[in-house]
């Protein structure tokens, strides 16, 4: 059975993955993996540990609801995303990642996000990147 890759952040373009991606699951019969990253550093402290931790507790509850075998990789470990997410869908064998998108001025539609970018250029399975309402 394949596996659906998305990259999860507490925003609303995560949240539109994070849908999208459920569905996909649901479509093609799928097991999710919802990975969500962070760097770590000075500001991620205790407090902002456990805003994640009920963050993916909401996650978790999403997912429970829609169905959908999964699990949760909850990863801080000095990394970029978009490499825990390549190295993830990588090792997982994944036939889609889902990636959200953040709405961008004009300006900014000509430079993607360089978690994005990198993601669409060096993702080995096919991504669908998704814009929050």
């Amino acid at each position: 059975m394949g596996k659906v890759v998305v990259g999860y952040v507490p925003k609303p373009e995560g949240e539109a993955a994070l849908a999208q991606a459920i569905a996909e699951a649901q479509l093609r019969g799928s097991d999710l993996v919802v990975v969500n990253s962070h760097r770590g550093g000075a500001g991620f402290d205790s407090v902002a540990s456990a805003q994640l931790d009920a963050d993916m507790d909401k996650v978790r509850a999403k997912v429970e609801a829609a169905g959908v075998a999964f699990e949760i990789r909850q990863l801080v470990r000095g990394f970029e995303p978009a490499e825990d997410l390549i190295s993830i869908a990588e090792a997982n064998s994944a036939e889609l990642i889902v990636i959200g998108l953040r709405r961008r001025t004009p300006v900014g539609k000509l430079i993607l996000g360089s978690n994005a970018q990198r993601v669409l250029l060096d993702a080995h399975c096919p991504v669908l990147a998704v814009k929050a309402d």
